[in-house]
């Protein structure tokens, strides 16, 4: 019971923090009345309180006050006491203002004077408290689900779904005639996050999370672009506190069923009304007095100016702009506790489930009840449903019909957990009717591995299809048997098949979810094509020549572990030689020692010693630049927008910058809520090809406790985050960071075991693995068909030696010619794994030995010479190593200590067709595409600390 209870205590002290902010965001205070006494019942002694310093929850002892603040002025309005010293009761409160009533048009007390009756009878008002209570005694709750506040779905057709994601963003989903589409809706840079979206009249509009409504129009190029709408008008009630004009922040709103008009509500508590877009017309309707506009129900069938509002306290309020007044309250004759207050979030409104003029509005309670405010025979009736055992709801709707029985409705509704309860309405049309038995709720959970979001109303996409969002972003359709799915589209549904007896999910990927990468649309012939999808062209697999087969264009549901790649290499990628470094360790200094600045012009190496060296091309020629830190360096994290990303000996993050003329050192783990950091991400991007900057750009680390932090790079934000860990293990590696997938991050644990992390619904989950198979804590590689392609490969490394594919859909990865990968073996020589003719092959490309560079240098003047009829001769090749590189060739075989096998350290991509490794002596070799898919060594590189080799040039970079 504990469980259940702590999230009512943590809502109780953010509310208070949401108070306290108030004034720190600009806004203006609403001079609206308080509230009513506020009661809250004390069932439990335990609660938490969110220390925003620490970015930690905490136990707070009782007894603990709880204070409001306003304009720095702050007041006590309860006490949570022990239980024991105080026995059972409510909270002790400060009493506020209460709200005046005012009468509805037929209510309770207007029925109790015409049938001697009130509202339910008393005999059943204590049939159903004592339902209720013996219902959720015996609950036994799980953890809710934290709200997702930006989420939406609005139906535009059957062939046209809009959709706004946890990120802010709005897409479309549209069916093109062949299969469902994805079309991005990009938002203005400053437009801020979207919350929803509204359908007007064809007019599509949105409303951003900084309260401001936009339109999406055609510019002079018809092009679509979205504009502000700001609301003008004057006040339509006289003598009525109104906000002004072009103060005015909405919160939300909901359009009427004949999606010609649109109502809004205000952050400050009013409703507003659009109509007529072109040009706009506002309306100011005001508040109802003694109150305030929390938040929309619904708008009424068949009565466009009928709208229902809930107040922050609670309370139903019904606006008709065509009767006086205007204004009506929705009381309780008997209240029947907590289920008396109702959640201020959208609802559900139907006439004529129980009679021909009948009209139902189905309501939350503030306690996750459903509660139905019913007009039948002209009079109006409060019906508590109560709710599934062992749950509370958080959202409901939508009200779907029996497809052969048309006077039997279901209510489909959302839990706090995240699973879809389905209530069978009753279909007999009593007057009085008190809650239904258990037998009317059935439970079709969420889909596997994934939770439907909490307070998000679902979206019946046809008869027997149903849409909800799900807690990690994606979609999930509950249909019938064979009816539905993400490849099947709009369908008559024949009213003559049998029952629905079964309901089944399938998981529909968007474009932001877990990083899925769902495609767009596009103005190409073919399948994906926004407006009309074609058939008769080649199937992906068909025309597909980058080697990665996958046999439809979306996966389903979920992406299988990919495969073992059968190796002639046997055990040769285990570090088998008693060569220093140990390739089965995670070390820094084996997998950071190197990193690329500037494809073809400038990169960084951390040596055994910890002394940082830049590798540069200046002037014409390549010389070391040395940047010396006060303390030694492990190793080199990573690269952004110029800055280098180091770390050093004490675990402390070091960005080397510009700054005005000279160079400049930043301690990061300095900053507030810094973090000392061991590994960070494999990769920055894929070399040559320039990163999309955004405005939450950050590089992700492993810190010294082994959980995952976020540092925000962007817009030189330089701010901390701490994201944990997976469940009941700590990070030993970071494998990817958003090279496989979008807004995601992989991550290998302790166990071996891969795991990801979701940079949008910051969720962790966990990847099917075979339970035989555990990973080597190394980086791993990405490999995708081409840069616009959809799908991709995830290479990494088994603790026995093994190379492990996980195939994905992916966007971009650090890969040579789509299909190649570079690996070394335990021998010293460099292997590429490359494709032909859909067949994976292996090549070995030894080690950069003299004679080896000696014969690629004549192959490459042969070729060049060749191309240029003859006219260049082998002195003036331009390919030539550089006199020091000559130098170290020459006295390489009187040096003892060169040796040029390769060293078991992760090797660079110096650009889009070489790579950088290191030697076991010390020095850097090149391996360059000299033609098409020909890979050879192309020079060797004398390190400013390797004893093999003649002279280099260094400097200090101050």
């Amino acid at each position: 019971m504990v469980g259940f209870y702590i999230p009512n205590s943590i809502w109780v002290l953010i509310l208070v923090f949401q108070v306290m902010d108030f004034e720190a965001s600009g806004l203006s205070w609403c001079p609206f009345p308080g509230p009513q006494e506020s009661k809250f019942e004390q069932k439990s002694e335990r609660y938490w309180e969110y220390e925003e310093k620490t970015q930690n929850w905490r136990e707070i002892t009782l007894p603990f006050d709880l204070k409001t603040c306003l304009n720095r002025d702050c007041r006590k309005v309860g006490v949570i006491e022990k239980i024991e010293d105080r026995g059972k009761g409510l909270y002790k409160t400060v009493e506020d203002d209460s709200f005046g009533e005012l009468d509805s048009g037929l209510d309770e007390r207007e029925e109790t004077k015409r049938s001697g009756k009130l509202g339910l009878g008393v005999n059943e008002r204590e049939s159903a408290k004592s339902s209720i209570s013996v219902e959720r005694g015996s609950e036994s709750f799980e953890s809710s689900l934290p709200m997702r506040r930006r989420t939406s779905l609005t139906k535009l057709s059957d062939t046209s779904i809009w959709v706004t994601g946890e990120s802010g963003s709005i897409y479309e989903r549209f069916w093109n005639g062949v299969q469902w589409v994805i079309a991005p809706h990009d938002l203005p840079v400053l437009a801020g996050h979207a919350v929803s979206v509204f359908i007007v009249n064809q007019t599509i509009l949105y409303l951003s999370e900084d309260g401001v409504l936009y339109q999406l129009q055609l510019n002079e190029n018809s092009q679509p672009v979205w504009s502000e709408t700001q609301p003008t008008f004057e006040p339509a009630i006289p003598n009525q506190d109104t906000e002004k004009s072009g103060t005015i922040q909405i919160k939300s709103g909901a359009v009427s069923h004949n999606r010609e008009m649109l109502y809004l509500s205000t952050i400050c508590g009013s409703l507003l009304e659009l109509r007529e877009l072109q040009p706009p017309r506002w309306i100011n309707h005001g508040h109802p007095p003694g109150g305030d506009v929390a938040g929309l129900a619904d708008t009424v069938p068949d009565k466009p100016d009928v709208v229902f509002i809930v107040s922050s306290t609670g309370e139903l309020y019904e606006f008709d702009k065509t009767s006086k007044p205007s204004w009506k309250k929705h009381i309780w004759s008997e209240p029947l506790g907590d289920e008396t207050y109702l959640l201020p979030s959208r609802t559900c409104a139907s006439r004529g489930l129980f009679g021909a003029h009948s009209l139902s509005i189905f309501l939350l309670s503030k306690d996750g009840l459903l509660v139905e405010r019913r007009l039948h025979q002209r009079k109006w009736k409060w019906i508590v449903h109560g709710a599934p055992k062992g749950h509370s709801l958080s959202a409901i709707g939508p009200i779907v019909s029996n497809e052969l029985n048309t006077k039997a409705y279901s209510l489909f509704c959302s839990t706090t957990t995240g699973s879809i309860q389905e209530y069978q309405l009753p279909k007999h049309t009593g007057a009085n009717q008190g809650p239904q038995s258990p037998q009317g709720w059935v439970n079709h959970m969420h889909p596997l591995h994934a939770k439907c979001a909490t307070g998000i109303q679902g979206l019946q996409l046809q008869g027997g299809r149903i849409l909800f969002p799900l807690h990690d972003g994606r979609l999930g359709e509950l249909h019938s048997s064979g009816n539905g799915g993400e490849f099947s589209g709009p369908t008559v549904t024949n009213i003559r098949r049998k029952a629905l007896s079964k309901y089944e999910w399938s998981i529909i990927d968007v474009p932001e979810t877990e990083g899925w990468n769902a495609e767009y649309c596009n103005n190409e012939r073919g399948p994906s094509n926004c407006i009309s999808g074609v058939k008769d062209i080649q199937s992906e697999e068909e025309s597909n020549e980058s080697g990665i087969i996958i046999p439809s264009r979306r996966r389903k549901g979920r992406a299988s572990l990919g495969h073992l790649i059968p190796s002639t290499l046997g055990k040769s990628l285990i570090a088998a030689t008693p060569y220093q470094y140990n390739f089965l360790t995670s070390s820094i200094r084996i997998n950071y020692r190197m990193r690329t600045m500037q494809a073809d012009k400038s990169f960084f190496i951390v040596t055994e010693s910890g002394s940082t060296f830049e590798y540069l091309w200046a002037e014409n020629v390549w010389l070391w630049l040395s940047h010396e830190y006060t303390v030694s360096m492990r190793g080199v994290l990573g690269t952004y927008n110029g800055s280098l990303f180091l770390v050093d000996v004490n675990g402390n993050l070091i960005i080397r910058e510009r700054s005005s003329n000279g160079l400049a050192w930043i301690n990061c783990t300095a900053m507030n809520k810094g973090r000392q950091v061991a590994l960070g991400p494999p990769w920055d991007g894929t070399a040559g090809i320039a990163r999309r900057i955004t405005a939450n750009q950050a590089l992700f680390f492993v810190s010294k406790n082994g959980a995952l932090v976020q540092f925000v790079v962007a817009l030189r934000k330089f701010t901390w985050k701490n994201c944990r860990s997976p469940y009941e293990t700590k990070i030993a590696s970071i494998v990817d960071q958003e090279g496989l997938r979008s807004n995601i991050v992989f991550v290998i644990g302790n166990n071996g075991r891969l795991y990801q992390y979701n940079l949008v619904t910051e969720l962790w989950h966990e990847h099917d693995q075979p339970r035989h198979l555990i990973l080597s804590k190394l980086p791993g590689t990405v490999i995708r068909p081409s840069l616009s392609s959809l799908r991709g490969s995830l290479f990494m490394r088994s603790e026995d030696g093994g190379l492990i594919e996980y195939s994905w859909n992916a966007v971009d990865g650090p890969s040579f010619e789509d299909n190649q990968l570079f690996v070394i073996g335990s021998d010293g020589q460099v292997y590429r794994r490359y494709m032909v003719e859909r067949k994976w092959k292996w090549k070995s490309y030894g080690y950069p030995s003299p004679e080896r560079i000696d014969a690629a240098a004549q192959t490459r003047e042969s070729a060049q010479d060749g191309e240029e009829g003859g006219k260049m001769s082998q002195e003036c090749s331009t390919e030539d190593p550089p006199n020091f590189e000559r130098d170290a060739y020459s006295s390489y075989g009187f040096n003892r200590l060169c040796n040029e096998k390769v060293a078991a350290v992760r090797p660079i991509p110096f650009s889009d067709d070489s790579v950088v490794f290191e030697l076991q002596d010390g020095r850097l070799a090149e391996l360059r595409r000299v033609k098409d898919t020909k890979w050879d060594w192309y020079r060797t590189i004398s390190t400013p600390t390797s004893q093999c080799g003649a002279s280099y040039w260094t400097a200090s970079a101050s």
